[in-house]
């Protein structure tokens, strides 16, 4: 049997790490409004877990993006396949990721995406060059750890 799954990320502001990774891997940001307008007419989650965010309601301390390609529940915009999940945490980051994402840029395409990458908030730390190939180290906007090949 094979498990769903998805990859949650601490942040200190997950609809601005949405709004960075969305665009970075070109993936869709969840539209949970609905289920968020369900679950507040119903009582069942106060206002003050929510805000407002291009234009729809979102919950003010989780944001996720999906790959545009995958299967999502449409009564609740959950994504079911690939996915990135941001959640609200008090602290910032203060070490070395133990688990990060790496991105695959097109052949002779590298320099190009890390370029748009920085463009887009991410800091270049160090390019690598080893026998077994080369990559870029990057951090998105909160300090978290990427490569680039």
């Amino acid at each position: 049997m094979t498990l769903h799954w998805k990859l949650v990320i601490d942040a200190t502001d997950p609809l601005a790490q949405v709004d960075f990774w969305a665009e970075a891997l070109g993936y869709t940001a969840e539209d949970n409004s609905a289920l968020i307008e369900r679950l507040l007419e119903s009582g069942a989650v106060p206002e003050a877990l929510t805000t407002h965010w291009h234009g729809r309601r979102v919950w003010r301390d989780l944001a996720a993006v999906r790959h545009p390609d995958d299967r999502y529940e449409e009564a609740t915009g959950i994504g079911l396949g690939r996915r990135l999940l941001f959640q609200r945490v008090p602290e910032t980051k203060t070490v070395k990721n133990r688990l990060h994402l790496d991105l695959h840029s097109g052949p002779g395409q590298r320099d190009e995406e890390v370029a748009r990458l920085v463009r887009l908030g991410a800091t270049l730390l160090r390019e690598v060059k080893e026998p077994g190939g080369e990559w870029c180290v990057m951090q998105d906007p909160e300090g978290n750890e990427f490569c680039v090949q």
